[in-house]
């Protein structure tokens, strides 16, 4: 493998709308393929290339050509600069990545995610799939207390991770027209391995990692890798609410034709999760309610430390809250690439992971005087979302079939995939209330008189009118054919592809019978649909000469909903079933020179969906529209190194069922989001920040909170005490930063990012 010293050397809608933007976009790429007899690129040494323009992009197309060669916007970040970013979390990560919204304040899972121009209405990733290896972690990105990321780890067995915004990212996957992100594992194709000793400076934190990987002879490589630690968890908590951890390996066989290679996961983890915590709102501005600072509030206290509940058999579960967001997750997979001649390739990629685990944070329901903005009180109800992921469990197989055909004309590749998923979404919902004082840290369990108590004021059977004592187990499985041809001649590259997307949905619901506190047999409603739906994707890319290009493409998409629909209208299939769908459009350059690296991308999106939400109890229909532009940079001089990004986004809520938003912009959208990552070498010594900041937003769509804008300000330094060990400090939000990324509608309680923390790590590679 490389060391340190080595990498730091190399540097760093509808039919007719669509048919008339395709028309548009095909005269366009049409006339980028005139001019292709006329020039043909030649092959020269790259400018600089800060954002690896080079490398070849394995997520979310049909062929692998480099990203300058892609009509798409993607970025990578390698796993030292992983390292350097500061993030504690995979959702923390995100954040760093340009054109991504990733509201990390939830802590290890639960993140909210999306990308530049779509909307951030549900929780979780509607509109943009979280993968490993090329295949979904999740069928579905936006499944209430079971997110995607909740299941992902971002450690050392993580090559690099890989971004699509927009693109083929809805043809060439499922649910996922906004975008694709993607975790690449090593394979023990550079021999050596590291091991890393971290521990928090001023909160409890100890974690150990490792990887190694290398050559068994005769074409065989292997990795292994994985980590366990035990802490307090981002915040002050008082005690270990984070425990477990996380192992994986694989081991590869290569052949003159091809590969095969079948990959283990094992995963049982315990992080706490973070709600949102109780505010005022005065003037249109969120204030804080002395005593709780929402960077470090936390209720999940040795007051509150079990919580009994009803379970799907009919009988109680007594359960530790110090468990918090507990995840379990077991994968088996197998992957092949085979070359069959004759300018034939088989790819063939499987999985089957059986996940479970249960959601536990503590939600305020008031802020200490009903629902309004005072706060005055001493104590505050608070919703306890015991969750029960009874099972996440899915199996996922990608095939296709490529052909590649040389001819005068040019490089054609034609491509024949099938998806297959099933997904299992079976969950226990039983929510009891407790009362606590307004204390952010150890705050006491009372009675309904204000006496210290262990035990809820309110039982899950009357929680918020009884609405959601539930439990359900639903199979959803999803058949996606597609298809997609690529053309390439001198600097042209023409792509266009079409995805199939057929759902089909089984199984049950049942609600609490609230009186006889039991499950009420005469609620269960069957669930029986299909919901199907075509999507396109066309692009283009110009390459004027090796280090500029110019791409376009116009794509539609669309996510189907799962759990989000289950207690709303009939799922027998007698009434149609909601869509979420998203129309893109993108147009964009590709630059390098004189130690600069530049990706710039004009872009629309037009987004129609319905939502639920499970807090306020309320159904929604909205259509979005949002224009802007994305920039992403790389900068070398010398020692010196700077990399970045800004989102500039005008979005405005074009439709509604509720005519009072129509206008306004949508929910916590800022118009500016932005990142900027410097560091400096000094010969062993390097230091460095990763800043993230974003522009005021509103907290509801009727536009009457104000979230202020914010930076976020993660530091690092790390000294190479020789070429194979090296000790760093690394420092997330150094400055204390009070940055809000969501607040509830009537203004009573809000979430914002953890507070600073520190932590050293001496690692040593071999």
């Amino acid at each position: 493998m490389q060391h340190r010293s080595l990498s730091r050397a190399s540097g760093w809608r509808h039919a007719s709308q669509a048919g008339f933007r395709l028309q548009i976009l095909c005269a366009a790429l049409a006339a980028l393929g005139a001019g292709a007899q006329a020039q043909e690129a030649v092959p020269a040494p790259a400018a600089s290339d800060g954002l690896k323009l080079d490398q070849v992009v394995l997520t979310g197309t049909s062929t692998q050509v480099s990203k300058m060669k892609q009509s798409l916007s993607v970025s990578s970040v390698d796993a030292e600069q992983m390292g350097k970013i500061g993030a504690t979390n995979a959702a923390e990560l995100l954040r760093a990545v340009p054109g991504l919204r990733s509201e990390s304040s939830g802590g290890e899972g639960n993140a909210n995610i999306t990308v530049r121009g779509v909307p951030l209405s549900a929780g979780g990733s509607r509109y943009v799939q979280m993968q490993e290896d090329g295949l979904p972690v999740l069928l579905f990105g936006d499944i209430s207390f079971g997110t995607a990321d909740q299941f992902v780890r971002a450690d050392y067995n993580v090559e690099r991770l890989e971004v699509v915004r927009g693109g083929s990212a809805s043809t060439l996957a499922s649910n996922s027209p906004g975008g694709l992100i993607n975790f690449i594992s090593k394979t023990g194709k550079e021999s050596g391995g590291s091991l890393g000793l971290s521990a928090g400076l001023g909160n409890r934190l100890w974690r150990v990692d490792a990887d190694y990987g290398g050559s068994l002879g005769r074409g065989t490589s292997f990795h292994v890798g994985g980590y366990q630690r035990v802490g307090e968890g981002g915040r002050p908590t008082g005690m270990n609410v984070e425990s477990g951890g996380q192992i994986k390996a694989s081991i590869t066989q290569q052949f003159d034709q091809g590969f095969i290679r079948l990959s283990l996961k094992a995963l049982d983890d315990k992080t706490p999760s973070f709600m949102p915590v109780p505010v005022k709102v005065s003037g249109g501005q969120i204030q804080e309610i002395p005593g709780i600072d929402p960077r470090k509030a936390f209720f999940i206290t040795p007051s509150l430390a079990r919580d009994t509940t009803f379970n799907k058999d009919g009988g109680l579960t007594t359960s530790s809250t110090r468990d918090g967001l507990h995840v379990k997750s077991n994968a088996i997979g197998l992957e092949a690439g085979l070359d069959l001649g004759a300018g034939l390739r088989l790819d063939e990629k499987f999985r089957k992971s059986s996940n479970s685990g249960r959601f536990m944070a503590l939600f305020p329901a008031d802020n200490g005087n009903g629902t309004g903005n005072s706060g005055t009180a001493g104590s505050f109800t608070g919703t306890l979302f015991n969750t029960s992921l009874d099972d996440m469990g899915n199996t996922f197989n990608d095939v296709k079939l490529t052909k590649t055909i040389q001819s005068g004309a040019g490089k054609f590749n034609v491509v024949g995939g099938l998806f297959y998923g099933s997904q299992t979404v079976a969950q226990t919902w039983f929510w009891n209330q407790y009362r606590l004082s307004m204390d952010g840290n150890n705050a006491q369990v009372l009675d309904a008189n204000g006496k210290p108590s262990t035990a809820p004021i309110a039982e899950g059977w009357t929680t918020w009118g009884g609405c959601c004592t539930r439990t359900y187990h639903v199979e959803y499985t999803q058949t996606s054919p597609y298809a997609a041809l690529t053309w390439e001649q001198g600097p042209v590259n023409l792509d266009f592809s079409l995805r199939r997307d057929e759902q089909k949905a089984s199984g049950y619901t049942l609600s609490g019978d609230n009186a006889n506190k039991r499950w009420d047999a005469a609620s269960q409603k069957t669930i029986n649909y299909k919901v199907a739906h075509t999507s396109y994707s066309l692009g283009g890319n110009y390459a004027l000469d090796k280090d500029t290009s110019l791409f376009a493409r116009a794509s539609n998409g669309v996510s189907f909903s799962a759990d989000r629909l289950l207690y709303g209208n009939p799922l027998d299939g007698s009434v149609p079933v909601a869509l979420n769908e998203i129309d893109q459009q993108e147009a964009g350059v590709k630059w390098r020179g004189a130690g600069l690296s530049l990706f710039a991308t004009l872009f629309n999106a037009r987004t129609s969906e319905s939502n639920y939400e499970v807090t306020t109890q309320k159904f929604t229909a909205n259509k979005y529209k949002a224009n802007g532009l994305e920039l992403e940079a790389a900068y070398t001089m010398g020692e010196l190194r700077l990399s970045g990004g800004a989102t500039f986004t005008h979005a405005t809520i074009s439709a509604s069922n509720d005519a009072s938003t129509v206008g306004k912009t949508p929910r916590r959208q800022a118009r500016l989001v932005w990142q900027l990552s410097p560091s400096y070498v000094m010969g062993p010594l390097e230091f460095g920040a990763s800043l993230v900041g974003s522009g005021k937003s509103y907290g509801d769509d009727q536009n009457t909170i104000t979230m202020r804008g914010y930076t976020v300000v993660n530091g690092f330094l790390s000294y190479q005490i020789n070429p194979k060990t090296t000790v760093s400090l690394q420092a997330n939000n150094l400055f204390n930063a009070l940055a809000y990324t969501e607040i509830e509608g009537d203004g009573h309680a809000a979430r914002a990012l953890n507070g600073r923390s520190l932590r050293a790590t001496l690692k040593f590679d071999f």
